[in-house]
């Protein structure tokens, strides 16, 4: 199998016309033609990410977010991202990034299914009935402190943040993966109890309380990195070796 074939089932699955114009997905390093045996699947493309798909001796890197977003004018080590680029091309690794397409096939229902909403739609319809995140009910109304302890659960993630009355009742749940403070008006407007997304910050959180809508902050990283699992899951039925990024915060809780 080649980088393109697998480039061929990823772009079957999230095709690269859904990402946001300001979005850089798509083969970033590397030749389509190389054989591929040996795959890494990481949420991002770190110095320590691509040192283990060296040590995996991977053939191909995929990422849900690109290392490369803007145009370079130069490529050395003296920058980080150069640095990365150089020791994926030194190694022979083709690297792939799928990102806002894949946030718009894939994402939102991994969220779904992780949280069990029913009755869910697209947070943002982008097109037709596609769009990102969720919105949707639980099966009946919980404590907004007993839904964070479930988020905590159902996505492996140690720590949440909570804006709002840890004792109010809430049921129906918006959830953006990523950053989703820009949707927080979004929520209300579809008469979400709570927001469950990443990234928020001081004056989000107490805005969006004052507001009248209860916030869970489970990180960037911590909705996210259900990508590493689908993807793995997805690409191992097509008969290639699979290697993947262990659950890994960015930050670590003290």
């Amino acid at each position: 199998m080649t980088v393109q074939d697998i480039i061929d089932k990823l772009e079957e699955q999230s095709p690269t016309e859904a990402a946001m114009e300001w979005d850089n997905v798509g083969l970033l390093v590397g030749d389509a033609s190389k054989k591929v045996k040996n795959i890494y699947i990481a949420l991002d493309a770190t110095d320590e990410v691509i040192e283990h798909a060296i040590e995996a001796k991977a053939d191909m890197l995929i990422t849900h977010h690109p290392l490369i977003f803007s145009g370079m004018k130069r490529l050395t080590s003296d920058d980080f991202i150069g640095r990365r680029v150089i020791a994926l091309v030194k190694n022979n690794i083709a690297y792939y990034a799928i990102h806002t397409n894949f946030d718009v096939y894939g994402m939102g229902a991994l969220a779904q299914e992780a949280l069990g909403l029913y009755d869910a739609l697209p947070l943002v319809i982008l097109e037709g009935e596609e769009g990102m995140g969720r919105i949707g009910n639980l099966p009946e109304a919980v404590k907004l402190k007993k839904l964070a302890a479930k988020v905590k659960k159902d996505f492996g993630i140690e720590a949440v943040r909570i804006y709002g009355d840890g004792e109010a009742k809430v049921q129906k749940i918006a959830i953006m993966p990523g950053s989703g403070k820009d949707e927080i008006d979004n929520a209300i407007k579809q008469n979400a109890d709570v927001l469950i997304t990443g990234d928020i910050g001081h004056h989000d959180g107490i805005d969006a309380v004052a507001k009248g809508i209860s916030i869970i902050d489970a990180g960037h990283y911590g909705l996210e990195h259900l990508f590493i699992y689908y993807m793995a899951e997805f690409l191992d039925s097509k008969g290639l070796k699979i290697s993947k990024e262990p659950i890994n915060n960015p930050y670590t809780i003290v």
